[in-house]
């Protein structure tokens, strides 16, 4: 009767003899451990740290002058603050800025969109500026002098549009103005004409119904610029809200990367307790047979 061999038995002796070689060269793992935590720590201390700074824009979505539909322009392409922040003439700004060195700035910057689920990422007015380096203030500084150059550059036609909305704006309060005057002048001079009694009926009535006539065209006059007052700010409110390209959050660096004299030790000694382990393993049948001799 042929007789099945016991695998499940063969994989316990195996593991057994695995661990008993560990145990019999324990000293392997051990060194291997304590050179892996040494080696971890100073590999932590003499790397540096690395820190990253983020600056949020938003390129905003200009419309046409009247507040209609949306216009292309550069800030709808989000494309272009990469070509920007990569440009000689930006890094260059940007570390006349900082302090560093366009050669550690060059490769170093980078941008990308933030989208939301299901958005495309050629219409979205958010995006993000990275800078990396090893001093956290001039990065940030760095990042932040990109964010306001491609915003600077994005901004034109809006910074334009809402110059010419806050002058058509004083226009309109200087022009309220003047028909109060108007209408405070009227209103005093018909005061006058009634209390004078020395007036013919005639006269009175006819200076009474110029005034008047003059008070309700400035009145009619006043209606209609406060309409278009309303408007202007309306407009004036849009533009600055939605179709301005801005700094969301400015840049402030921060650690790139979480390593550190205990992360190192740890890792260091893991990947040491693991070599020392596989050491034991395969050199155990060669120290035994010299231990033999």
């Amino acid at each position: 009767m042929r007789h099945e061999p016991e695998l499940d038995a063969e994989q316990e002796v195996d593991l057994g003899s695995a661990w008993a070689r560990i145990a019999a060269n324990w000293w392997l793992p051990l060194a291997g451990l304590v050179a892996g935590a040494v080696l971890g720590i100073v590999l932590a201390l003499g790397g540096g740290t690395t820190y990253e700074a983020r600056a949020l824009l938003y390129l905003g979505q200009p419309f046409t002058t009247a507040g209609g539909g949306q216009i292309q322009s550069l800030a709808t392409n989000p494309r272009i603050v990469g070509e920007i922040i990569r440009s000689e003439a930006a890094l260059k700004a940007a570390s006349e800025e900082s302090g560093i060195p366009v050669s550690q700035l060059r490769g170093n910057v980078t941008s990308a969109p933030i989208t939301a689920t299901g958005q495309s990422r050629l219409t979205t007015p958010l995006i993000e500026i990275r800078a990396q380096g090893s001093a956290p203030g001039r990065v940030a500084d760095a990042a932040n002098a990109l964010g306001e150059r491609a915003i600077d550059t994005v901004g034109d036609y809006v910074d334009d549009k809402i110059a010419v909305l806050n002058d058509q704006i004083s226009a309109l309060n200087a022009e309220l103005e003047q028909i109060d005057e108007r209408v405070a002048r009227a209103n005093a001079q018909l005061q006058t004409i009634l209390a004078n009694d020395q007036l013919a009926l005639s006269e009175r009535l006819i200076l009474t119904t110029n005034i008047n006539s003059t008070i309700g065209f400035n009145e009619q006059r006043r209606g209609t610029v406060q309409t278009e007052l309303l408007q202007a700010r309306q407009l004036l409110s849009l533009a600055e809200r939605v179709e301005q390209a801005r700094v969301v959050e400015p840049a402030v660096a921060a650690e790139a990367s979480a390593q550190s004299p205990r992360n190192g030790a740890v890792v260091g000694a893991l990947i040491g307790l693991l070599l020392g382990s596989l050491a034991a393993l395969l050199l155990a049948p060669r120290l035994g047979r010299r231990a033999t001799a």
